[in-house]
């Protein structure tokens, strides 16, 4: 079996995804191939989709937030794909993209990107691929535009409590897999805080913060652990600055007043999560589905724009982060969760309700049944003939 797996670099979470996927593929004995699709098309194309996604979240937010908003509410029309300019742009490129599957020949397609899955939906509506197509959602909604990709035959969502979403985009309920955001399998395993607190050379018995900015180290990451090591409690910190290089020079610069283990790129959060009590970080799909698998409760900051804004309103409505605004600062979160222990439990009781550290697994393993399951199909229906065609020679 041959699985091509579709992503676009915009941000890192589409690509770690598709990574994970590729990954357990090979553990079982599947093919795949992680495929830049934006890449393919246009090297200039690529980089300006990512260059215009990091502007767009960082430096003009404000802005990205008000035309996600619009593009949620767009007027709803019978036929999607007559009325949107971004179907139309996608249709030009749709036939590069077409002719590499042609020279793939994969038996299933993995998005893990809405433009991807757009492009694939185009293809399909076409009856120019015969072969399944799944698409990942990443963040805990139904993005805007997924109403015009109703021709995939898969939408594997976050959980089951994102279906009225999908429903109002048009999907029936055979198409949706509310499987998880994948996430790489060793998030799945646990080790004791004492023990990882010990590997990394911190007290075994302190209450542990981790603060992390994802790959990239995204926000004032600064500011942010000044605050935590000025708080009136006796805590320890774990910061991961992702590429932020300039916010790692600047923490190691000054004299913390509390144990402090700051780190870089790393590629051991999972280490990090079980060494902690809590995470402080941004809600992103990918992160957050890591915290959840290891059971940490969530301190929300610095959210992206748009999707990130929706994932916050997801997290707070079912109990399982707390968000920090200018009304409610960093320090008065996290004295609740100091001398508050029970808040942290009851969190992780609803936590229990949506982890899925078995994602990854249960994709994978359920594009591969569908496979063997069509094979054994076109099998029967080839002997059935067969038989048949003998009885009426008889």
């Amino acid at each position: 079996m041959r699985v091509l797996i579709l992503s676009v670099t915009a941000g890192t979470g589409h690509n770690s995804t598709a990574k994970a996927l590729s990954d357990y593929f090979a553990s079982i004995n599947v093919e795949s191939e992680v495929f830049d699709t934006y890449q393919h098309i246009s090297g200039i194309i690529a980089k300006s989709i990512d260059k215009g996604y990091n502007v767009s979240t960082k430096s003009m937010g404000r802005l990205y937030a008000t035309m996600y908003s619009k593009w949620e509410h767009r007027k709803k029309e019978k036929d999607y794909d007559k009325n949107s300019p971004m179907r139309a742009i996608h249709s030009l490129v749709s036939s590069k993209i077409h002719a590499y599957i042609e020279e793939y020949v994969p038996d299933a397609i993995v998005s893990t990107h809405p433009l991807a899955a757009m492009l694939m939906d185009i293809l399909k509506k076409k009856n120019m691929i015969s072969v399944p197509v799944y698409c990942i959602l990443t963040d805990f909604t139904v993005l805007p535009y997924f109403e015009e990709a109703r021709h995939l035959d898969y939408l594997v969502t976050a959980t089951e409590l994102l279906n009225p979403q999908a429903f109002k985009k048009g999907y029936k309920r055979s198409q949706i897999l509310p499987f998880g955001i994948p996430i790489n399998p060793k998030f799945a395993k646990h080790e004791s805080k004492q023990k990882m607190r010990k590997m990394l050379g911190l007290d075994q018995n302190k209450f542990t913060i981790l603060l992390m900015g994802g790959g990239i180290g995204y926000g004032n990451m600064f500011e942010t652990f000044k605050k935590i090591d000025a708080l009136n409690i006796d805590c320890q910190i774990i910061v991961v600055c992702g590429r932020n290089e300039k916010a790692k020079a600047k923490i190691g610069e000054i004299q913390p007043k509390k144990q402090v283990l700051c780190l870089g790129f790393v590629d051991n959060v999972e280490q990090l999560m079980d060494a902690s009590d809590c995470i402080i970080t941004k809600p992103g799909g990918l992160s957050t589905s890591e915290a959840f698998a290891k059971n940490l409760p969530i301190i929300m900051i610095n959210p992206i724009p748009g999707q990130e804004e929706r994932n916050t309103e997801f997290l707070l409505n079912n109990g399982v982060a707390m968000n920090v605004t200018k009304t409610c600062p960093l320090d008065e979160v996290i004295f609740q969760f100091f001398f508050f222990p029970e808040k942290i439990e009851n969190m992780k009781r609803n936590i229990s309700l949506l982890r899925r550290p078995n994602s990854t697994r249960d994709i994978c393993e359920f594009i591969a049944n569908e496979y063997k399951n069509k094979l054994k199909e076109s099998k029967d229906i080839k002997e059935n003939k067969e038989v048949k065609e003998n009885s009426e020679k008889i």
